[in-house]
């Protein structure tokens, strides 16, 4: 199960019950090192090659699946660059609405860690990411 950061739990309850507004927009999937928690505290990926890769490919729309019973999922093959400098093991993802800085919006641990070697590349295929509301 995918979890929500404060800041869109936040950001959601002003919306629906303060009058507020939350607009959504390109979203990107991080890479972490630890658990990015609700508070944004984890520690991302930081190999000179890795950037956080846009979930959708031509409209914002097109990256998550149409959401059913709360759920939704990549909607394409997602591919990061092959780590370049050091060894390092991969245990969460996240969701940004930002390339960098920006705010984590979901998190979720991997459901088995990856360790990541130089040169090795990380993908994941359709389906494979998914984020549940509950």
């Amino acid at each position: 199960m995918s979890g929500f950061s404060d800041y869109l739990e936040n950001s959601l309850v002003s919306a629906t019950l303060r009058g507020g507004s939350y607009v959504g927009g390109a979203v990107y999937v991080a890479l972490f090192k630890t658990d990015p928690t609700d508070a944004a505290t984890g520690a991302e990926v930081t190999d000179p090659s890795y950037q956080r890769q846009r979930a959708h490919a031509s409209v914002v729309s097109d990256g998550f699946t149409a959401p059913a019973n709360g759920l939704t999922s990549n909607a394409r093959t997602l591919t990061f660059p092959a780590i370049t400098a050091a060894q390092v093991t991969i245990t969460h993802w996240g969701i940004f609405d930002a390339q960098t800085g920006g705010n984590l919006l979901f998190h979720a641990p991997l459901q088995v860690n990856k360790t990541l070697d130089p040169s090795d590349v990380l993908s994941f295929p359709v389906g494979s990411l998914t984020v549940t509301l509950q």
